[in-house]
């Protein structure tokens, strides 16, 4: 009902009130005949607002007659009826549908690219990695391969531990985790000394080396 609805509200609707004191039997007939009323509202014991489509409006005459009811047009709704409201005024018309067909053929692109890092890098060669790997302003959303960019880019950064790409709207998110610096690592046969970051006594000493 409602993918109906949302239809006919795309190619035409007619808002009608029907006034008589026989208001419930031509509702059920229309029902019975499958026309399709919605938002039906009444106004008082003899009156009632409703919607209906242009095809079922033409049938309506005959029912009003059968249940002594009068039907009266309201208003028109719909695309047909703007189109045939500026007929006269076609490029009107024209630059409107163009305009809609421009922005919805827009939002097929990336024009927004967004770096967050939580950690000091160059938002510049992250762009120009991304552009490498096809992601840029301009580009359609459609080619863009998310989980192929990620590994490249991890595969030519070792700074980077995480990297994490999304898309919202026109939009590319960019979220970056910084590695941390390794720490350095003493060769084992070399002799060094060990300092407590701490106050302590040293109670014993066990040598595990060989050499010892």
């Amino acid at each position: 009902m409602l993918f109906k609805i949302i239809f006919l509200k795309l190619f035409g609707y007619i808002n009608i009130e029907v006034e008589g004191f026989f208001i419930e039997k031509f509702i059920n007939i229309c029902f019975a005949k499958g026309i399709f009323l919605w938002k039906i509202e009444r106004k008082n014991s003899t009156t009632i607002t409703a919607r209906i489509s242009i095809n079922d409006f033409k049938i309506l005459p005959t029912i009003a007659r059968k249940t002594k009811c009068k039907v009266h047009l309201k208003e028109k709704r719909g695309f047909p009826f703007l189109m045939n409201k500026y007929k006269k005024r076609k490029v009107f018309a024209i630059t409107i549908l163009v305009i809609v067909f421009l922005i919805f053929g827009l939002t097929r692109f990336v024009w927004n690219i967004e770096i967050i890092c939580d950690g000091e890098i160059n938002n510049q060669e992250i762009l120009n990695l991304l552009a490498e790997d096809g992601i840029k302003e301009g580009v359609l959303i459609s080619k863009i391969d998310t989980e192929k960019v990620i590994n490249e880019i991890r595969l030519k950064r070792s700074d980077i531990s995480w990297i994490g790409i999304k898309i919202s709207g026109t939009n590319v998110i960019v979220n970056i985790v910084k590695a941390t610096d390794k720490p350095e690592i003493l060769d084992e046969n070399i002799a060094c000394n060990i300092i407590s970051d701490k106050e302590a006594i040293i109670t014993k000493i066990t040598a595990t080396s060989r050499n010892c």
